[in-house]
């Protein structure tokens, strides 16, 4: 299977925002009706972001090597995009201006991520709080034992499986885990796509979504859905099995001294003497230090920066 480049992956995020638009929210008439197909057509795209209607189409089908960041505000504009969206547009399309197309070669960066002796022991230093380290393929490079207390013992899963989003969709354990679980599966894949356009040919995140897209009827549910979203804080529902109900707000910090890894904290909403009895209880017996992913190939398709 071909691989998807930042020029096929912009046409299909276009195409899949066209299809979310109706007429009658760009101020145009809903002529033609019954469509063909739902939302906006191409050449009603092009009018609206004063584009030739050929441009617009070899854009969507990925043979544009570059656009410009006006002819990208403007499609943004035309296709009612959020900040998160735009923002995605812009870079997807900086990164084909920067690769001057679709064959230009790139050598990977297969390099395993390294943690930061400082990075671990503020992972130790947070003993009420679970907290795990993830690279932009949402690999799990460190945690600290209250974040295998509540998720589960991330020292014994292989190399190659110990991915958060991997866990979400294929590990039962942390499926069972969330309550809210389609709600977090939408986000994780959302924040996955965002990352993504940081790195044009990514080969740990292409190789994590071809196993997902294979295995799993809701990972390709979700991935179909070409959302996008710069996820930084939210809040979790858990059914943990032997805590009970907890209730955990999170925040994805970026870790300065290497800016492709971001630290993910839980803390209790303050009041919720529940979720504080429950981390208490987890904590009581998960005391042991700090443990991080050995260094090898394929862990991780990032440096550490």
């Amino acid at each position: 299977m071909a691989r998807p480049t930042p020029h096929t992956t912009l046409g299909k995020f276009l195409a899949a925002r066209r299809a979310a638009v109706a007429p009658h929210e760009v101020g145009l008439p809903a002529v033609g009706s019954p469509r063909r197909v739902p939302g906006l057509r191409r050449e009603e795209v092009a009018l609206l972001a004063k584009v030739s209607v050929e441009y617009y189409t070899r854009l969507e089908q990925g043979r544009v090597s570059s656009a410009s960041p006006a002819v990208l505000a403007a499609l943004a504009g035309a296709l009612r995009l959020n900040a998160d969206q735009t923002a995605y547009v812009h870079q997807l399309g900086s990164i084909n201006s920067k690769e001057g197309g679709p064959e230009s070669p790139r050598c990977p960066n297969t390099l395993p991520a390294r943690v930061h002796s400082r990075t671990r022991v503020l992972l130790d230093s947070l003993t009420g709080s679970p907290a795990v380290l993830l690279d932009r393929s949402m690999d799990i490079l460190a945690w600290n034992s209250l974040a295998s207390a509540l998720f589960l013992d991330f020292g014994t899963v292989p190399t190659e499986h110990r991915n958060h989003l991997r866990m979400v969709f294929l590990e039962p354990r942390v499926r069972q885990l969330y309550r809210d679980w389609e709600h977090t599966a939408g986000k994780c894949v959302a924040r996955l796509r965002m990352e993504a356009a940081h790195e044009p040919h990514p080969p740990r995140l292409a190789a994590l979504v071809d196993e997902l897209s294979a295995v799993d009827g809701d990972f390709r549910r979700h991935w179909a859905r070409h959302d996008v979203r710069a996820i930084t804080h939210g809040r979790n529902h858990f059914a943990h099995p032997l805590a009970g109900p907890l209730t955990l707000d999170w925040q994805a910090l970026r870790v300065a001294m290497a800016p492709q890894q971001t630290l993910v904290v839980y803390t209790p909403p303050p009041g919720d003497a529940g979720t504080h009895s429950g981390l208490e209880f987890l904590a009581s017996w998960s005391s042991a230090p700090s443990r991080e992913a050995p260094e090898g190939p394929g862990q991780s398709g990032y440096p550490a920066g």
